[in-house]
């Protein structure tokens, strides 16, 4: 992200913030398109959010908010696993 991030960079605002646009909303659709069809729609939709998030608040909130639920359901499942393992060494 932070390599696209230095690319944009370098592009006049009103030309970034379209890219920015089409390529994440872009994501972002094909993303729930494939919530219904075969494909990977959760990743897509991640995808399209952060590319939106570089130039809109909203976007920034949510993919912020979606990224702390990761975090917990990764610690949730390491404390699951974590215990498991505990359990059969012995």
């Amino acid at each position: 992200m932070e390599k696209l991030k230095k690319i944009l960079s370098n592009l006049p605002h009103p030309i970034r913030w379209a890219l920015v646009m089409v390529l994440g909303f872009v994501l972002l659709g094909m993303g729930l398109v494939m919530m219904v069809t075969p494909g990977p729609g959760l990743l897509f939709i991640f995808f399209g959010l952060s590319i939106l998030a570089l130039e809109i608040k909203w976007a920034r909130e949510l993919n912020q908010q979606g990224m702390q639920g990761l975090e917990r359901i990764v610690a949730k499942l390491k404390s699951i696993f974590g215990k498991k393992n505990k359990g059969e060494t012995n």
